[in-house]
């Protein structure tokens, strides 16, 4: 190819934003204008379903739900006013709360401002404020911290570090249903240490859940500082724009206005019928071609900017959950989903691209590209190059070595990191992951594999207590065979792994070696 065609092809293949200072380039990406053209009837039928979704239509058929993440950032599109009114609301109620908060006039249970803010919740209650936090928090920010799981040491180790400014963290619990385990046992937790300390949980807790869940309850009771509404038509994954992103984002004195105005601006731009000129389109067409409309090549996100590192975490959630699905709309088992993973560069270079240009051909890599290095003026490194040259020529050196190998590649680049150009990030991402899923013929707003686990769970612990009951009801030991037929329970390597796990934490005695469970035997600790 000559350095005119190769220069044509370019452009060709530049996809640029001037409304949101944005450019998706798919020049690397091994995909031609016929390839596009043949999708252009799928990309159609998606188009249209996105607009029925944006109307209020149920987009969400298993759980009978529309889906109104969109409204969010612009209210005014949403299908009723009592809808308009809600979001409308709770903005102006999330602006109200943070401004007494970052004035001082709502202080802790001991009248000290606060310095801290302790977020509670799992999944999107967390990805969403995690990755806001990386990407905008500034210097002079208060200090933000996670219970993300239900792991004690993990807790153990968080609150230990705000047990000496305790009195001055304000604490956000997220759980739409008030009932998620996970999010329900750290918040517990969290509650015995305060009064482990002898402070006022409720002096210092906000709740953001559905409106009469049993958190909304119990915050109403307690008289906690604040509660905010979820709603059933906002999934977790999509919630970043509701209270669960906007309310700790404002808390961080980052501006949700413009956070807000980005995306809305990347909706109106991703509403475009033109596809060459739609990026969300293209991100769903160039998906579906380089995975021949079954996810065939996994999705290596690598952003050029450490503040974009969580980046491709949070598109993990948002992609895998959305399209990882075993049924299609008409009943069919289709086992659809895209296997996303990443973390940033050049970081990166550094660890797994070594495989991504010599080993298995199973992906195409994503970059993402900040052009502003930084606020204010760089040295000189070397006496030629700053380092955020430096970081753009890793970017394309290793673009060029993916290239030689013949490995697909496109490149998203944004002109800064700011609240709007993160917003703008995120409705991309949204929008191509519902126009692909319309391509796909899925449901891309349900979770039926979560909901599975969760139950397998339950079934866990339950056969736990029946275990420390009969155990209790029984002083004498048993062995793991005894115990099945006692419970008539067929599934002795679970029954083995429980009291594995309860020995471990001294809430069983064992007579034997856990390394030999056939003559292991044990009984209640006395």
């Amino acid at each position: 190819m000559s350095s005119e065609q190769y220069w044509n092809n370019y452009l060709s293949t530049l996809c640029s934003c001037p409304e949101i200072d944005c450019f998706l380039q798919y020049q690397h990406a091994g995909i031609s204008a016929t390839d596009l053209a043949k999708q252009r009837p799928l990309l159609t039928k998606a188009l249209v379903e996105m607009t029925q979704l944006e109307r209020g239509l149920i987009a969400n058929p298993d759980e009978q739900r529309m889906v109104g993440h969109y409204w969010l950032r612009a209210s005014s599109l949403a299908p009723t006013p009592q809808i308009t009114r809600q979001i409308d609301q709770t903005l102006h109620a999330i602006h109200q709360f943070a401004t007494q908060i970052l004035q001082g006039k709502l202080t802790g249970s001991q009248g000290l401002p606060f310095t801290d803010l302790l977020m509670i919740g799992i999944g999107g209650s967390a990805l969403g404020p995690q990755f806001l936090a990386q990407a905008l928090q500034q210097p002079t920010s208060m200090v933000i911290h996670f219970l993300d799981n239900t792991d004690p040491d993990g807790i153990d180790q968080t609150l230990a570090h705000l047990e000496t400014r305790l009195s001055s963290t304000l604490v956000i619990v997220i759980s739409k249903s008030g009932g998620t385990a996970e999010t329900r046992n750290s918040m517990l937790e969290t509650q015995h240490f305060f009064r482990a300390h002898q402070l006022d949980f409720s002096r210092q807790a906000v709740a953001i859940t559905g409106v009469g869940s049993k958190l909304d309850q119990l915050a109403k009771t307690e008289r906690w500082l604040s509660t905010f509404p979820m709603w059933d038509w906002v999934g977790g994954r999509t919630s970043i724009m509701s209270a669960v992103g906007l309310l700790p984002a404002a808390l961080l004195n980052i501006d949700i206005n413009d956070f807000l105005a980005g995306a809305k601006s990347m909706d109106q731009l991703t509403r475009s019928q033109s596809i060459e000129h739609n990026p969300a389109a293209l991100l769903a067409a160039i998906w579906y071609i380089l995975g021949k409309g079954h996810g065939d090549r996994d999705m290596v996100i690598l952003p050029y900017k450490d503040r974009l590192a969580l980046f491709s975490k949070y598109l993990q959630q948002l992609i895998m959950e959305s399209l990882g699905k075993r049924y299609d709309l008409d009943g069919h088992v289709v086992n659809q989903g895209i296997v996303v993973y990443g973390n940033k560069g050049s970081t990166d270079q550094h660890a797994y691209v070594q495989q991504l240009r010599d080993g298995l051909d199973n992906f195409f890599v994503t970059f993402i590209e900040v052009l502003e290095d930084r606020q204010g003026a760089s040295i000189k490194v070397d006496g030629q190059h700053t380092t955020g040259d430096y970081l753009f020529g890793f970017h394309r050196g290793t673009q060029a070595a993916l290239r030689e190998s013949q490995r697909p590649s496109l490149t998203i680049t944004v002109s800064d990191i700011s609240p709007k150009s993160v917003g703008a990030l995120i409705a991309l991402y949204e929008r191509a992951v519902g126009l692909y899923a319309s391509m796909i013929n899925i449901n891309a707003y349900h979770q039926p594999g979560v909901e599975a686990g969760k139950k397998a769970a339950g079934a866990v612990l339950d056969l736990k207590n029946e275990i420390l009951t009969m155990l209790a009801q029984d002083q004498q030991p048993f062995t793991i065979e005894q115990i099945a037929i006692r419970l008539k329970h067929s599934k002795k390597a679970l029954i083995y792994e429980i009291l594995r796990h309860l020995a471990a934490n001294n809430a069983v005695h064992l007579q034997g070696s856990w390394h030999d469970p056939e003559h292991l035997q044990v009984k209640a600790k006395t």
